[in-house]
């Protein structure tokens, strides 16, 4: 396996894939009371002034029956993608929409700055192959990255593969890209308009001569070499017309050899007793054990199982490391010699590194190699003989070099609080590259000399007209509702004055163990630059602080989130960085279920939202696509009660209350979204522009060719633009 990304990290973000994503280029993004509205001229502008009709959303008579309780569902025809009556009311909510966004004066403009901003060189770190190196590059405005090829870490880069040319319109994304271990091949798969099927095609590394090879309905997997072919995971064919919203089940692992038709492929694993089960195999770097991994989140289940066979041996059946699936996550980072280096939480919910003999798998067998730490375990690699691991510190990366038998050899010393990752390579290699980042320090790669211990820059960038000097960045803590003590990070231009009157977005995700760490984006300077300040808060039920603050976040505790959230809207308001008129919050996926119940249940506080491909019906998610994955988060509607009434008091959609007065609202999703699928943000922009008692808008924009996160550099720049003019318009932004 390429170790880069350790099969622990492959299959869990295989996992994350399938159950929530931040909006990419914009992660780092109760009362019912009027909220005032805006005095400023900017608020005056034509696009506030104008009377909004909205189109008709018609009700229907459906009405379920949970545990007892009566739930009526009358959008529940918006959930039927295919048919005209809902291809109408999306064209009829855009034109709406677009008629509201054109009226304001400077979009344009805003465009322009916007695409100014984000036309920089963009490249990855390097990963090598022999003594071929392979990176991507960005070149500015291109749709998609491309990846080039150079002979030697300094040698003459050459385009190798151009996911422009996929597609006229640049909405075929790259997804997957898998390199033999012989460097001899690669796999590459393509999603359209950026949906979460794949379908992959096999080319020839030397020659550039793209093979017959077509292997389709892959999904949330990874693709492992061993020798001329790989392994991966697909789904059954969907029925022709629901392939982007009838459920996922039934995950299926073969293995294709290179140069023989998808139909020839052997199978190596199914389960048909049990169709809501993840299962991917990956291989170690000198492919001799292939590691199976089986999850079932759809049970509720947080964690994995885990098995291995000897392909040294020619072994055809699996024998168990982990035999059941239950809470506890298990990896293999790879092995030493017959054993293997296993990252788990089992008894750790921080995370540690064990050596297990895979002969004497019970775990009172185990070596512990990397002992748990007080902070959460952030990543683990192996490269040039070591061990690499790293560490979140308040959010922040920390990270070490080790022997393989755990002995601490030395710190690697980063530049400042931020975000650092990478760690990896083969064992032969002499140095690796990392990354390292921050809200205020733009993506830079550093190369890391194992023998010497010392980080030289590698690659850096220059964003036009960015001076850091004029930016800063605070991490301040704030208690929520409970006491419980929560960080959030502050960025905004020097000279601030702390008088409630600056114009604010606060961004939150808060689910799936997922790190809302410190990152740069070259777009939202575009806010930082007009005055805003952004604030981003780290929730429970991310993984900030391990697996007990992710739990604290989850199911029945699911309300922390919202708690955490509603608290950090308070603290910048009682600090006097903003006021609710001034205040916008921001979320996308499990974030957009975030900003939803914020929304809901504080109206008052907030003067705008920004809710992006947001789960906003919280007792049918699992019934599309992959939604059931989302089970060991969420909860279930279905199968618990206690889950049901926790999950009916907080869904977005349901607890929309008529005649109150909402914040400003731009709900965002696409076509293509197959992931939290398009009805969800249908039916509540329905609800909430029929509840809608004041003045402020309530519009939702629906992109297409387009999925769960913009499919190509054009459609991310119109996206941003839309949501920050929409924020200004609203905040009270006199644009400049």
């Amino acid at each position: 396996m390429n170790k880069r990304r350790s099969l622990f990290t492959l299959l869990f973000v295989a996992g994350i894939l399938a159950a929530a994503a931040i909006a990419p280029f914009l992660t780092p993004s109760r009362a019912q009371q009027s909220v005032a509205p805006s005095t400023s001229a900017s608020a005056k502008r034509s696009a506030s002034d104008t009377k909004l009709t909205y189109p008709e959303s018609k009700k229907v008579e459906q009405v379920d029956d949970y545990f007892g309780t009566k739930v009526a569902d009358p959008y529940r025809w918006l959930e039927d993608e295919t048919s005209a009556e809902v291809k109408a009311w999306i064209e009829d909510q855009n034109r709406v929409t677009f008629a509201y966004l054109d009226k304001i004066p400077y979009r344009e403009k805003l465009k322009a700055r916007l695409t100014q901003l984000f036309n920089y060189p963009r490249i990855s770190a390097p990963f090598r192959r022999g003594d071929t190196y392979f990176f991507t590059k960005n070149d500015g405005l291109q749709n998609q990255s491309v990846f080039y090829i150079q002979k030697g870490v300094n040698g003459a880069p050459e385009v190798f593969l151009d996911p422009n040319k996929f597609s006229p319109d640049g909405t075929s994304v790259l997804s997957t890209f898998s390199l033999s271990k012989d460097g001899k091949y690669v796999a590459y798969g393509i999603s359209q308009g950026g949906s979460d099927w794949v379908t992959l095609s096999v080319m020839e590394v030397d020659s550039r001569k793209k093979l017959a090879d077509e292997v389709k309905w892959m999904k949330a997997s990874g693709v492992a070499w061993q020798g001329d072919g790989f392994y991966y995971s697909r789904y059954p064919e969907p029925e022709k017309g629901k392939e982007l919203s009838s459920k996922n089940e039934f995950q299926t692992v073969y293995f294709h050899k290179v140069g023989t038709p998808q139909s020839e492929d052997v199978l190596i694993y199914e389960d048909k007793a049990n169709p809501q089960r993840f299962q991917n195999v990956g291989t170690t770097e000198d492919e001799r054990f292939a590691i199976l991994t089986v999850s079932e989140r759809g049970k509720g289940k947080k964690g994995n199982s885990l098995f291995y066979k000897d392909l040294s041996k020619n072994e055809t059946k699996f024998s168990p490391l982990i035999a059941e699936i239950g809470d506890d996550s298990y990896g293999i980072i790879d092995n030493v010699g017959d054993k293997f280096l296993m990252r788990t939480n089992r008894n750790a919910p921080n995370g540690r590194v064990v050596l297990v003999d895979p002969k004497n798998p019970d775990e009172k067998n185990w070596k512990d190699v990397l002992p748990e730490r007080e902070e959460p375990l952030q990543g683990s690699g192996t490269a040039g003989g070591k061990l690499f691991a790293s560490w979140r510190k308040d959010v922040a990366t920390r990270a070490y070099v080790f022997s393989l038998d755990g002995k601490l050899e030395n710190e690697i010393e980063l530049p400042g609080v931020g975000t650092a990752g990478g760690f990896g390579g083969l064992n032969d290699d002499k140095y690796v590259f990392y990354s390292f980042t921050s809200f205020n320090f733009p993506p830079t790669i550093y190369k890391y000399d194992i023998a010497t211990k010392k980080s030289t820059v590698f690659r850096t960038v220059d964003i036009p007209g960015f001076k850091p000097e004029q930016y800063e960045t605070r991490q301040v803590f704030y208690n929520s509702k409970d006491g419980t003590r929560v960080p959030m990070f502050l960025v905004y231009k020097k000279g601030l004055k702390l008088d409630g009157n600056n114009p604010t977005l606060l961004y939150g995700y808060g689910g799936f163990n997922v790190v809302t760490a410190p990152s740069f984006s070259s777009l939202r300077l575009a806010l930082l630059e007009q005055g805003v300040v952004y604030a981003s808060a780290n929730l429970r039920g991310g993984g900030e602080y391990g697996e007990k603050w992710h739990e604290a976040g989850t199911k029945l505790k699911k309300q922390n989130v919202f708690d955490d959230f509603i608290a950090a809207a308070e603290w910048l308001i009682a600090n006097k960085y903003t006021s609710s008129s001034k205040l916008a919050i921001q979320g996308g996926s499990n974030g957009g279920l975030l900003v939803g119940v914020a929304s809901n249940q504080r109206p008052e506080l907030f003067r705008a939202v920004i809710e992006q491909a947001g789960v906003m019906d919280m007792l049918r998610f699992q019934k599309f696509t992959i939604g059931w994955n989302w089970i060991a988060d969420y909860g279930s509607s279905e199968a618990n009660e206690a889950e049901f009434r926790a999950l009916y008091a907080y869904s977005p959609i349901h607890n929309v209350k008529p005649g109150t007065k909402y914040p400003a609202t731009l709900i965002t999703t696409a076509d293509h979204d197959d992931r939290v699928v398009p009805a969800h943000n249908y039916k509540y922009a329905a609800v909430l522009q029929q509840a809608q008692a004041g003045p402020n808008p309530v519009l939702i924009r629906i992109d297409t060719k387009s999925a769960h996160g913009a499919s190509n550099t054009t459609k991310a720049i119109e996206q941003t633009r839309d949501i920050y003019a929409f924020l200004f318009e609203n905040l009270g932004v006199d644009y400049k």
